[in-house]
């Protein structure tokens, strides 16, 4: 890639390349955190799957409150998310 010589390139020119990096730089931002997050996902959904690590004969308020505490926060993702909630218009 060329690079742009600021003495002798006119401002608007500069200015447009510098607005083409940023866009550049956040859609590469964007993407990298979107695969986390479904990494995220997906690691929840094989727990889940696997019934959060907890045998059905083993089950006890103590994990009811633990699924809580998780769901708590997840419910707290979807209404941002979604706009529901206390993030409801």
């Amino acid at each position: 890639m060329t690079r742009l010589n600021p003495q002798t390139t006119p401002r608007h020119v500069l200015r447009a390349e510098k607005a083409r990096r940023n866009k550049e730089a956040a859609l590469n931002a964007f993407i990298a955190k979107k695969a986390e997050i479904d990494e995220m996902l997906a690691r929840l959904q094989a727990l889940s799957d696997d019934h959060f690590n907890v045998h059905p004969d083993e089950v006890n308020w103590g994990h009811v409150g633990t699924l809580d505490h998780y769901a708590s926060l997840l419910k707290r993702i979807t209404d941002s998310a979604f706009g529901e909630g206390e993030h409801a218009e």
